[in-house]
């Protein structure tokens, strides 16, 4: 029997499966049943029964070390589950020590820590270490399970500081659980001084259980197809059609609210389900809400509803700029968007200090209604410079 169904079978009748919730998902209509996926559970339910045995038990069990538990790195096409099922995974751990996070964001963030190291007292001693400096308090933390989406390595930055990162992390008792749209003896192709790369690749495939989602169906392509994705009219006019289309991107869940996480405050989201998110246009254009905010709310939903778009005009200005912000994140992440505009899209701006940054937004806007922008998948993408406030 394999080793990832033993464990699945042993999960106790109080601890949910991640199998279990996959075909609730199913029975519910919100997910079609995919003999790949439900594959990918048990791999899932392998480490979720590892890591619930691991944790320290008894009156004194918070001196004890957790016992690591090998991850997984989940390789997948555009559009296959891989970030579904990373998510039910999340959501039924009973560890409170784990975080979840884009792949470039967490390494942005390492990369600020040791930018700031490198610039206190400490950091300017010759013996100073900064990797070691951004990983003590991630393991101070107590931090047992990271979850990076989309992991993939580009730029040589990256490159030649995630061996020693996660030889850290890992030595740590941290277990990694990745997606990714290539397999770990991919990542980095033809990079500069790739041979340096490979004592990571190995540590990778040691550390993590690589599996291969093959499913045929891209369903991110599928929630669009033949779809019109924007409404125009009044919220009376067009809110049936924001409600069809909804239910449509979810998969007929309803969602609840949730939060994203962006320099340390949280962004409320007023509905979430299934990697699409529901907002209203004050949610976010009329808050004090900037660039990175937008790159971060880009970087955690595939699909994004934006209802109530009014007409900007000069009293609206400071709304407008974060508008175009907006959409440039959202744009430049190949994140689809279905909204509901108060006017058509060229009657949307109408102020004289932002019409040539609108102009860009309403091309920008226009091409991502096309089927060519709603059948590519995302991609990475570099913060713009602008900021709002």
């Amino acid at each position: 029997m394999p080793r990832c169904k033993r464990a699945a079978d042993s999960l106790s009748s109080s601890q949910p499966t991640i199998r279990d919730a996959y075909l609730e998902l199913v029975q519910r209509g919100a997910l079609s049943s995919d003999p790949a996926q439900i594959e990918g559970t048990r791999h899932f339910d392998r480490i979720l029964t590892e890591l619930t045995a691991s944790q320290p038990k008894g009156l004194f069990g918070f001196f004890d070390k957790p016992k690591p538990v090998r991850g997984l790195y989940l390789v997948g096409e555009v559009g296959r589950g891989k970030t579904m099922l990373m998510d039910l995974f999340y959501a039924a751990l009973p560890i409170k020590q784990k975080r979840r996070v884009h792949f470039h964001e967490f390494m942005d963030e390492v990369h600020a820590g040791i930018s700031a190291f490198r610039k206190s007292a400490r950091g300017r001693n010759e013996d100073a270490d900064p990797v070691e400096a951004v990983t003590r308090p991630i393991l101070k933390s107590g931090l047992r399970v990271l979850c990076l989406d989309e992991f993939h390595v580009h730029d040589i930055t990256n490159a030649m500081l995630l061996d020693r990162l996660f030889e850290k992390l890992f030595t740590g008792g941290v277990t990694l659980i990745a997606t990714s749209n290539v397999v770990p003896d991919q990542l980095y192709k033809d990079g500069l001084n790739r041979q340096l790369f490979l004592p990571f690749i190995a540590r990778l495939k040691r550390e993590t259980e690589v599996v291969e989602l093959h499913s045929e169906q891209d369903y991110r392509r599928l929630k669009f197809a033949g779809q019109q994705v924007y409404a125009f009219g009044s919220r009376a006019e067009v809110g049936a059609t924001m409600d069809r289309l909804w239910l449509r991107i979810t998969g007929g869940e309803e969602g609840e609210p949730g939060v994203v996480e962006s320099i340390g405050r949280q962004i409320a989201v007023p509905r979430q389900a299934l990697g699409a998110a529901r907002f209203a246009f004050s949610d976010l254009c009329e808050r004090p809400l900037g660039t990175r905010d937008f790159v971060r709310i880009a970087h955690s939903f595939d699909s994004i509803m934006l209802e109530d778009v009014p007409k900007m005009d000069r009293t609206r200005s400071d709304a407008a700029k974060r508008f175009i912000l907006l959409i440039d994140s959202l744009y430049d992440r190949g994140v689809k968007l279905v909204a509901g505009f108060a006017v058509p899209l060229d009657q949307l701006g109408a102020d004289d200090r932002t019409a040539f940054e609108f102009q860009r937004t309403v091309s920008r806007l226009t091409e991502m209604q096309s089927e060519e922008y709603l059948a590519k998948g995302l991609r990475d993408a570099a913060p713009v410079a602008e900021t709002a406030s």
